[in-house]
């Protein structure tokens, strides 16, 4: 066989070979045109798509920092034991009388949230900033000049002060704009984090800023806003010019909310709520659905009403102008209908989680607990300025600094340790408790319920009202009051934290305002009932005394009783709900 002989490829050769390669690759089509009008379109969706995205962040983000700064100013109602003691030696009111304007307050701040909560989640958290702009305005102007005029006739022989009435008027405006104000800034921020890994404590911020701002407040007015003595030193609070302050900041934060508390795709938190329904089974025995589903006209992927399949076409060539006008006027007849739609679906979605929170036993078990734990917090806020000068011996030798310590210092005590508890728990909530969604694979960390955290909260709140109850503790030192005011600060903030979490988590955040604010009416009667205990006690323990002041434990011991049993009977309400939400497997 004779040998062969093996081809050397020069240069030349390949040179050679690539052109003709070229030359075939050439004989294929090249993109036109119409790719590069494809590519450019693609291009622009993926940049305007995250436009929006970037815009719904920042919007997100600016909604967050304007609700914490609604929530920090809002509860100026707390502050209320700083000048709570002026309304006795001022106005002359009697101790019924200022617990009648706190206990009024307390009302119109917790009866009204569930119909505020309505609206909130009807027509979005703006209107309700605008109104709580508008009450504050019109609560502390009102109750300013109804102070600087002085004690009412019906009070002192003298007075030619505006009436009673008056002063209750403002304060109904001032408990109705904190619970605007309040409800609009944690409604955004529960509906805006609604799926975000830390929500607990995306939540337990602004709910914190709440309760800070007694604090700041409290200290504006005790350090800057102040009545100067005759020797020129520094006295108390100038009630007058600390409403005044209060009126011009709310109306400003209330006006600046208006603008900046937005929602963010609320049209997705809707369609997550009827995925829920959906897999129940309810939206199919739902006539609004068979309507809708009935009626639903087929529309194309540029939001137009889709003719295709109708049996009629349209010359191109001779009416190109009038299909452009027919297709503009079908966009917003489209547009109209979705945004029905999805108004009527808001509605229904919304209608029908109220009628599921108010027939779930469980809930009225939640809320009855936080009705026996709240009205003892918030008597002991709103009489703690009376209860200071009970603890005072009456030949006290300075009486500028009462051993039980100052109003404004407890208040600045209950926000700070409020604030810490609240955002602690909040934290702690989103590190420890199971997730809502089962995870996959499942997590090797350590997990426990909410309930957890809620229910040693109020043993905190228990050991407070211990404290000031036993007689060897606070009555006979009196500077252990302040470590009640501590011990209330943190139980008292840790479950007005956990409380809305675990409604957010149980119940969902759709009709978050409205289900919260069923819940929060509940202090209104536990303040209202507890307020009334101490004004009795007060009273008769004072019967006889000089201006109608009261020294001693007995001004508040069987208030004090009362409120560490209402806490216990509030801790076993809690573990029924624990219990019945272990049964129906609820993640809490």
């Amino acid at each position: 066989m004779a040998p062969t002989s093996n081809p050397r490829i020069t240069a030349l050769d390949f040179d050679s070979n690539r052109k003709r390669r070229r030359r075939s690759a050439g004989s294929h089509p090249s993109l036109g045109d119409d790719d590069f009008d494809f590519m450019g379109r693609v291009a622009e969706e993926i940049i305007e798509r995250d436009r929006i995205r970037m815009r719904r962040e920042v919007t997100r983000t600016l909604s967050f920092v304007c609700a914490v700064l609604s929530c920090l100013c809002a509860g100026s109602i707390t502050s209320f034991s700083l000048y709570g003691a002026r309304f006795l030696t001022d106005l002359h009111y009697t101790q019924f009388r200022v617990n009648a304007v706190s206990i009024t307050a307390e009302l119109a701040m917790y009866l009204p949230v569930p119909l505020f909560g309505y609206l909130c989640d009807r027509y979005s958290p703006p209107p309700l900033s605008l109104l709580a702009s508008l009450l504050f305005g019109f609560g502390y102007l009102l109750a300013a000049y109804t102070y600087k005029a002085g004690p009412p006739a019906d009070a002192a022989r003298d007075g030619q002060g505006w009436p009673f009435g008056i002063m209750i008027l403002a304060f109904i405006g001032i408990g109705a704009g904190t619970s605007c104000m309040y409800l609009s800034a944690v409604a955004t921020c529960a509906k805006n984090y609604a799926t975000a890994k830390y929500r607990g404590f995306m939540l337990a911020v602004p709910i914190a800023a709440f309760g800070l701002s007694g604090m700041w407040q409290s200290q504006i007015g005790a350090h800057l806003l102040y009545q100067k003595l005759p020797n020129g030193h520094k006295g108390e609070v100038d009630v007058f010019k600390y409403f005044v302050f209060l009126a011009g900041t709310l109306i400003g934060v209330g006006l600046l909310g208006t603008i900046g508390l937005q929602i963010v795709d609320e049209e997705g938190l809707i369609d997550h709520g009827v995925e829920a329904l959906e897999r129940s089974g309810l939206l199919e025995e739902s006539e609004f659905f068979r309507d809708t589903e009935a009626s639903t006209t087929p529309v194309n992927n540029y939001g137009s009403i889709d003719h295709r399949g109708t049996g009629t076409s349209t010359p191109s060539s001779d009416l190109a102008s009038d299909e452009e006008v027919d297709l503009s006027e079908s966009q917003v007849l489209n547009r109209r209908e979705q945004e029905h739609r999805l108004r009527k679906k808001k509605w229904w979605l919304l209608n029908h989680a109220t009628h599921s929170f108010l027939t779930d036993r469980t809930m009225w078990l939640l809320a009855a607990g936080f009705f026996l734990v709240t009205g003892p917090g918030e008597a002991y806020i709103n009489n703690l300025g009376t209860i200071i000068p009970t603890l005072t011996p009456k030949h006290y030798f300075d009486i500028t600094s009462p051993p039980a310590g100052h109003a404004s210092t407890h208040v600045s005590i209950i926000a700070l340790a409020s604030t810490f508890a609240r955002l602690f728990t909040g934290t702690l909530s989103d590190l420890f408790a199971p997730p809502s969604q089962p995870e996959n694979p499942p997590s090797a960390r350590v997990q426990f319920s909410r309930l957890v955290l809620l229910l040693p909260s109020a043993v905190v709140l228990l050991l407070a009202f211990l404290n000031l109850a036993m007689p060897f503790l606070t009555p006979s030192t009196p500077g252990l009051f302040l470590l009640s005011s501590g011990l209330l600060g943190l139980g008292y903030g840790a479950c007005f934290s956990l409380v809305p979490i675990i409604i957010s988590v149980v119940w969902g955040v759709e009709n978050f305002a409205t289900n919260w604010g069923v819940v929060a009416m509940m202090p209104a009667g536990g303040a209202a009932v507890w307020s009334l205990v101490y004004s009795a006690g007060y009273s008769r323990a004072s019967a006889g005394r000089e201006e109608g002041e009261c020294v001693g434990y007995a001004c508040f011991a069987a208030w004090a009783w009362g409120c560490a049993a209402s806490v216990v009977v509030a801790i076993v309400l809690w573990c029924f709900a624990w219990r019945a939400w272990k049964r129906r497997n609820v993640i809490v």
